[in-house]
């Protein structure tokens, strides 16, 4: 009867570690599957908020349009270190900070996403975050 148990509890904790072991790569994709690097994009706004977290950064802003309307925009950055790298550390971009970000349009044109490449201050400061074409 032990024997028995202790299959099942190694057998269990074989599949626990099976499905734990796949989940970074579920979650991590590709800039090709998300992002068009043919679909350069630049708008300016106000942030509403940042989120520096992994795998990626989070730049979120509110963008008046042509007709006066304020869509919400979203753009994924790089990870945390690499932003810090570029000089941007927690604080440095801030909601309510007028900013441009050139980067590129996520495939699904319906939506207002986008990778950050490039992020511009008012005061004319620029930090790269996130890359540079097309994934490269």
């Amino acid at each position: 009867m032990r024997r028995r148990g202790a299959f099942r509890t190694v057998l269990a904790a074989a599949g626990f570690i099976a499905l734990a072991s796949g989940m970074p790569a579920r979650a991590h994709h590709s800039f090709a599957a998300e992002f068009d690097a043919d679909k350069p994009v630049s708008v300016q706004g106000v942030i509403t908020q940042v989120r520096l977290e992994n795998p990626h950064s989070w730049f979120f802003m509110d963008v008046t349009n042509d007709k006066g309307q304020v869509e919400k925009w979203s753009f994924e950055g790089s990870t945390p270190t690499s932003l810090i790298r570029s000089g941007v550390k927690p604080g440095t971009i801030k909601a309510g900070d007028v900013v441009t970000i050139r980067g590129y349009h996520a495939r699904d044109m319906t939506v207002n996403v986008g990778a950050a490449r490039e992020i511009v201050m008012a005061d004319g400061r620029s930090f790269a975050v996130g890359p540079a074409f097309g994934g490269r």
